[in-house]
């Protein structure tokens, strides 16, 4: 990551504000033009707009902020000692503020039918699925999220350019399972904008379910950082650089200019000598930080 602490959190506030308009948005849009039904082909269209604004603010604001626009992915990296405590809370408060944000223009856009029939597309558990079941879900879901941030952005053996398209997959098929029981939120601030938008303006939120769309992303993400640091043991390190095989013009000039350098010295050239010496590998972390 890169950028002072203000301007990372702006990029969060935003991240999150596109994913609540066009996210639940969709839903909204889906219940209006469904003259308030939906149906699953109504549900794989939402799962789709989901995983195209992710993959957007991701190659967006991945590089400036880690494009967390998540509290479970901020605590989770935490915890994984690859994000500092010490920003975790300015992190999720400007996520907060950026779904909150988000659940406004929502009502901004679709007037009253984004409270009526639309809810501010925000999440709810579905007829004959408890607190339980609602928390298993949702875990699960953050649990293949979060192992999807790990493998694709975090480890630093993951292919570069591939993050932001495989994360966006990712929220995509878990809505597709999640949908129908939970709304697939994996995400406390997804869930808060729109609840605190709706009920701003007289909807019926169901508060009494928000303990399940907080305790199942943090249960699911956790656990999927603590597995993955487990088993798979992910490289935490710089790469070493690519030695080129000698003989090769341009490898050679790299080694003169690298050989003539006095120890430790910085120069203006310097990212430049090592994105050629590595091939140009620089892909964003979403938690730069140890």
């Amino acid at each position: 990551m890169v950028g002072d602490l203000p301007r990372r959190l702006v990029a969060e506030a935003i991240g999150t504000m596109l994913l609540v308009l066009f996210g639940a948005g969709s839903v909204v849009a889906a219940l209006v033009f469904g003259n308030g039904q939906l149906n699953y082909a109504g549900l794989g269209f939402i799962a789709l707009s989901f995983a195209v604004i992710v993959a957007i603010v991701i190659y967006a604001f991945g590089t400036t902020s880690g494009a967390h626009i998540n509290p479970a992915v901020t605590i989770a990296l935490a915890t994984g000692r690859r994000f500092p405590w010490r920003e975790v809370p300015s992190y999720i408060a400007a996520q907060l503020a950026g779904a909150f944000a988000g659940g406004l223009l929502i009502v901004g856009g679709f007037g009253r039918r984004a409270i009526d029939p639309g809810g501010v597309g925000l999440t709810r558990l579905g007829e004959g699925v408890n607190y339980a079941q609602g928390i298993l879900l949702e875990a699960l879901g953050t649990f293949l999220l979060l192992l999807t941030i790990m493998a694709m952005a975090v480890d630093r053996r993951a292919p570069p350019g591939w993050a932001g398209l495989m994360i966006g997959l990712a929220v995509a098929g878990e809505i597709f399972v999640l949908g129908p029981s939970t709304n697939g939120s994996v995400n406390p601030a997804r869930t808060f904008g729109p609840y605190l938008a709706n009920s701003l303006f007289g909807g019926d939120t169901p508060w009494t379910q928000i303990g399940v769309y907080i305790a199942g992303p943090l249960i699911g993400a956790v656990l999927a950082v603590v597995v993955y640091d487990v088993v798979v043991q992910p490289a935490r390190g710089l790469p070493e650089p690519e030695i080129p095989a000698a003989g090769e013009p341009q490898d050679e000039a790299v080694r003169e200019e690298l050989a003539g350098r006095v120890p430790g010295a910085r120069a203006p050239q310097d990212d430049q000598i090592r994105d050629r010496v590595t091939h140009g590998r620089r892909r964003w972390r979403p938690g730069g930080r140890r």
